[in-house]
């Protein structure tokens, strides 16, 4: 219990936890303090730049462990596995079409790096070491649940022009490259083929600024989040609210007892349950809207970004760190 309120102090007495709730509150009184679309791209590439050459860098230094390698096992199957659940589960809570529901559970089967980034920020405040290669465990479980609901999409598609565009090969490609991948695998390539002199030379950058940046895309994100949560409540009925706040407590409770199996540190069964937990807003809409251009991001967006997001963030991140500590050997 003392670990425990001692990381829910260290995470929400944080500056960019701070900033979320201010732009997530001003939002939902009617305050509108979101950045321009283009600042918060700008924002989100740069945090994408950081956290990806710093785990390249990384691995230069001290090469994936067995366990980041056990990690990567584990994310990669359940990112695939989850949007098939996901798909079953909203099918019998919700009379929600098929296109909505492979959608949504694309989302919850891809990843928040953003909730992975206040992990890591939570655990190095609160004094947990972890190894910085799971980035490269973030990275590899974009992809398979995008892939899970496109497949989903194709299996129970109504034919005509929405069917042939889930078939066309750009879906795909809006997959394999889309700015999350693309940028955070990149900058992954090139941290480790710098290494530490590369680390060195952009520290002032990527590594001095990263706090006060983080600040500042969470201060829009909380707005975002409180926007879309003001504006498209109506969407959301309460078997998709509780599905919100429950399909990731139930993916994080898998991967605990997955971690406790493997014997895997507390600072990497924290982020592998914090993966877990979260719900993609950045790579898996991207893919939706071309996979799935009749699906509402109204929902699904606001299940994600409104709902999912502020739990992990407020309550989920500090949980998983204090069971993974009860867990951890």
């Amino acid at each position: 219990m003392n670990l425990y309120l001692s990381i829910v102090e260290q995470t929400l007495l944080s500056a960019p936890v701070l900033f979320f709730c201010l732009g997530f509150g001003a939002s939902i009184l009617g305050a509108s303090i979101a950045l321009p679309s283009g600042v918060s791209k700008m924002i989100a590439i740069y945090l994408m730049l950081a956290i990806g050459f710093k785990g390249g860098a990384a691995v230069a230094m001290d090469a994936l462990s067995t366990e980041v390698l056990l990690c990567l096992l584990v994310g990669v199957v359940l990112s695939g596995a989850t949007p098939f659940a996901a798909f079953r589960l909203l099918g019998l809570v919700s009379p929600l079409p098929a296109t909505d529901r492979a959608a949504i559970a694309a989302h919850y089967g891809s990843i928040s790096i953003v909730t992975f980034t206040a992990a890591t920020d939570a655990l190095t405040r609160s004094g947990i070491e972890f190894s910085a290669t799971m980035v490269a465990v973030a990275a590899a479980m974009e992809a398979p649940a995008i892939i899970s609901a496109v497949y989903l999409l194709q299996r129970v598609g109504a034919g005509g022009q929405a069917s042939a565009k889930r078939a066309d090969r750009t879906v795909m490609q809006e997959v394999f490259f889309n700015v999350t991948i693309v940028v955070l695998l990149g900058a992954f390539v090139i941290g480790a083929v710098t290494g530490r002199d590369g680390l060195s030379d952009v520290s002032g950058f990527l590594v001095d600024p990263f706090r006060g940046v983080l600040c500042l895309f969470l201060l829009d994100l909380g707005a975002v989040a409180g926007q879309g949560l003001r504006t498209g409540w109506r969407k959301l009925t309460w078997p998709l609210m509780l599905f919100a706040a429950w399909v990731p407590a139930l993916s994080a409770a898998l991967v605990l007892l997955s971690a406790l199996a493997l014997g895997l540190s507390h600072g990497n069964a924290a982020l592998l349950t914090t993966l877990a937990a979260s719900a993609s807003y950045i790579a898996a809409p991207a893919a939706m809207r071309m996979a799935a251009p009749e699906a509402r991001p109204e929902i699904y967006l606001t299940m994600a970004l409104g709902v999912t997001f502020p739990l992990n963030l407020l309550i989920g991140v500090p949980l998983y760190i204090s069971l993974a500590g009860l867990l951890a050997p």
